[in-house]
């Protein structure tokens, strides 16, 4: 943030609104004080001529009313003698007395004596002698360019008017003692203002500097440094605004570290969960993506902001409006390729604010690849079950029909129909125990009874039972190694393995063929092929063959009475002592089965 400048700071305008404000209280008291000063100059001024006139009239009044013999001086002469008495410190008053016919009888002024003798014409005398009445006027004598005061006085003897007395004044040493007043009063104006302004500014500086302050405590605040603490310079509002943002400070302290807290938790889960987070906003712009999501979807989650989820997703097909992404729930997308099969579950919902306006979207996207593989084979699983019953039911029904039509008194039919009939319901059991026991294998309910054996003794009877009821069309080899190795195993489970793999090789070898069991002991295991030279296996099925009700010939297979769930059983049992089975084929060339068991040296071995 930039730097405030004084010419555009608070402090300035502080400085002006209190300079205005003494100017305009300056101005206020200089006008009521220069119109009272005035009126009170003027006043006295005219209240003392009126005490000079009145005297002046007094001691006219006086020798108009004495009698004179010839020896004393004339009216005239006392008139001049009184008035030459007069103090006038001022050279500008004029002094006239007049006579009841208006002449003038007397004035101070030297160069008027002229006029001693004459008739006045001013209208004021003229009035003042007639109606026995003072005037008083103030007007602009234009000839001396000043204000004057007149002022006309009835002289009365005897009851009434015998002339009259002018007195006329120059205010002009009134308004200068006014104005040189005015001119102290303006200069001292000027002094105080500049001491004002001064003061002003240290006013407002230690108003302003706790605001400053606060205004740098803020932008510290906003780049995250909550440290810091302001002075309180008093307990007035500035310094109560001041504990008020320390307080504020302490609160926004301990709620940023709150929600970094729950932030670094939040990016902690996002990170490591194995579920993908998608965030958007109210328009489906991308906003955050962890990790997880990123290595779903196959991008870089920075080159994912801003993206729309629709296309992210690529629900074009499916959503065209993203409102309505939260009115689906939940959604299967299938990422499959030619070669990998992926399949996702989003799940959506929608953030919303206090105003239930939403704000955005919330996306968890899941792998539930393995899950859908899981229901499909559990939907073959069913549809194999019902198709491998279905068909010897359906053989049964038919035979049982026949029996019942008649066919049973037939000596010949009749045995064949019921060796029929007892061999798929046979081959049913054997379906149903083998359900059963993956059923059990499942749930983990199938009872193991391991106990130490020695291996190669084992595998030796196993053989040699099959040697006492082997066909006469196959050659059964055995290449098992000398020594001891022990195996901690259920012997039952093994001697099933055995016979599902070597049974499965005696159906599929050819006249002539021949079976090899071969044991191979290494370091920690001990490994078991067994080879056929049957039909073999193609390559993209090898994979198939341990899963339940897979055969790779399925004609041949019933032909043999099989039900499909051989290898599904060894696979199980195989697992089921820690140990790995597997197939190696070539078609024409037969097919080899191995499978590991872990010897009883090794980690693995000892667990019971």
């Amino acid at each position: 943030m930039n730097k405030v400048g004084f010419f555009r700071s608070i402090q300035l305008k502080f400085i002006i609104i209190y300079i205005l404000l003494l100017i305009l209280a300056v101005q206020v008291i200089g006008s009521f004080f220069t119109q009272r000063l005035e009126q009170d100059l003027t006043d006295t001024f005219k209240a003392s001529i009126t005490e000079r006139v009145e005297m002046l009239s007094y001691n006219l009044e006086q020798a108009f009313a004495r009698e004179r013999s010839e020896d004393e001086p004339s009216l005239e002469q006392e008139i001049q003698s009184i008035i030459d008495d007069v103090n006038t410190e001022n050279v500008a008053t004029t002094i006239y007395v007049y006579d009841r016919q208006g002449r003038i009888l007397g004035t101070n002024q030297i160069d008027e004596q002229g006029e001693v003798g004459k008739k006045s014409t001013d209208i004021d005398v003229q009035n003042t002698i007639f109606f026995e009445q003072s005037q008083r006027s103030t007007y602009f004598d234009r000839q001396t360019d000043s204000r004057v005061h007149v002022h006309v006085e009835p002289l009365i003897g005897n009851g009434e008017a015998v002339g009259a007395v002018q007195f006329t004044a120059s205010l002009e040493e009134v308004y200068d003692q006014i104005e040189g007043i005015n001119n102290i009063f303006l200069q001292g104006s000027v002094l105080a203002i500049s001491i004002s302004a001064i003061l002003g500014v240290l006013v407002a500086r230690t108003i302003t500097k706790p605001i400053k302050e606060m205004r740098e405590q803020a932008l510290i605040m906003s780049n995250g440094d909550f440290t810091q603490k302001l002075d309180v310079y008093g307990r007035d509002e500035i310094g109560q605004l001041a504990e008020t943002f320390n307080d504020l400070n302490s609160r926004l302290k301990h709620s940023y570290a709150t929600i970094e807290e729950e932030r670094r938790k939040l990016s902690s889960v996002l990170s490591y969960m194995s579920d993908g987070v998608i965030a958007t906003d109210q328009t489906g712009a991308v906003t955050l993506m962890n990790d997880a999501a990123a290595r779903m979807i196959g991008s870089n989650p920075d080159d994912m902001i801003g993206d729309d989820l629709i296309d992210v997703l690529n629900l074009e097909e499916k959503i065209v409006d993203i409102s309505k992404l939260s009115d689906s729930g939940s959604m299967i997308i299938d990422f499959s390729d030619e070669e990998t099969p992926f399949i996702i579950r989003a799940n959506f919902s929608t953030v919303v604010d206090e105003e239930e306006e939403v704000t955005g979207f919330i996306t968890v996207i899941s792998d539930v690849t393995e899950q859908e593989k899981m229901e499909q084979e559990r939907r073959d699983f069913v549809s194999n079950v019902s198709h491998e019953l279905r068909t010897p039911l359906t053989t049964m029904k038919s035979y049982l029909e026949a029996l019942s039509d008649g066919a049973w008194e037939n000596k010949e039919i009749a045995p064949r129909f019921l060796e029929v009939t007892q061999k798929e319901t046979d081959r049913m059991i054997r379906m149903v125990n083998d359900l059963l026991q993956l059923s059990k294998m499942d749930s983990d309910e199938l009872p193991m009874h391991k106990e130490r054996t020695e291996f190669m003794g084992y595998v030796h009877q196993v053989l040699d039972r099959y040697e006492m009821n082997l066909p006469e069309t196959i050659t059964l080899e055995r290449q098992i190694p000398k020594g001891k190795s022990f195996v901690w195993m259920d012997r039952d489970k093994v001697t099933q393995v055995f016979d599902n793999i070597i049974t499965n090789a005696f159906k599929y070898s050819p006249e002539g063929g021949k079976v090899r069991v071969n044991l191979d002991v290494r370091r920690h295991m001990v490994i078991i092929s067994i080879q056929d030279e049957g039909m073999g296996i193609p390559y993209d099925k090898l994979d198939k063959i341990f899963d339940r009700f897979y055969r790779a010939d399925r004609a041949r297979t019933r032909k043999f009475g099989g039900t499909g769930l051989g290898l599904a059983i060894t696979k199980e049992l195989v697992e089921a002592h820690h140990g790995k089975i597997w197939a190696q084929s070539k078609e024409g060339r037969g097919t080899t089965i191995l499978f590991t068991l872990p010897l009883m040296g090794s980690k693995r071995g000892r667990g019971r």
